[in-house]
């Protein structure tokens, strides 16, 4: 019955867990390393997988797993949103460095090359300029496009070692500060991200 097979391959593709990258890129001055602080909240903008709605600066907290209800279907997971018309949630869970090895593993043995950006680091000074991804995130009916740093996300580290994490404020594309144990001006200008499929 092809109108019974279309009924549930429309269900199964709602069921299907893409793997979305969040890159980022900047031009570095002074900064020896960028790494996201795995126990912050992020803020995200998602569309519906099957339509055109989406929902703007959505928060999350990249540690934290919602509470769910013993007959939930879905794994543990970071967020989630119902759109509307449908009963399904659609979901986002962060991934971890060995769910994310696992992920790329299979992604190389079905020949698609797995991601063409790597898996998930740091980012470093040789790496001014160039989009590096940073997080991982296992999406099931939506899509992440765009990501709204809010100050608190991100921990600096300067090429003489001290550390900056609040007060990041790159929304308008540019930070800078000093070192001042070191003697280092430190900054990131240029700053840009952008989501890709892994």
């Amino acid at each position: 019955n092809l109108l019974g097979y279309s009924c549930e391959a429309r269900a199964r593709t709602h069921a299907i867990m893409v793997v979305y990258l969040l890159c980022l890129k900047g031009d570095l001055e002074g900064v020896q390393s960028i790494v996201l602080d795995r126990t912050a909240n992020i803020c995200v903008d998602v569309r519906d997988t099957k339509s055109d709605e989406t929902r703007e600066k959505v928060v999350f907290n990249l540690s934290e797993t919602l509470e769910q209800e013993e007959s939930d279907r879905e794994p543990a997971h970071h967020f989630a949103l119902t759109w509307e018309g449908q009963k399904k949630k659609s979901i986002i869970q962060v991934l971890d460095d060995a769910q994310v090895k696992t992920i790329m593993k299979k992604g190389k043995k079905k020949k698609r090359g797995g991601s063409e950006v790597g898996e998930p680091r740091e980012i470093t000074a040789d790496d001014t300029g160039e989009y590096v991804p940073v997080l991982a995130l296992e999406c099931r009916g939506l899509e992440p496009y765009a990501f709204h740093p809010m100050g608190e996300e991100l921990i600096v580290t300067s090429e003489g070692g001290a550390e900056f994490s609040s007060d990041l404020t790159l929304d308008e594309g540019d930070w800078a500060d000093y070192d001042e144990e070191n003697d280092i001006s430190i900054s990131i200008s240029d700053f840009a991200s952008k989501f890709v499929s892994a």
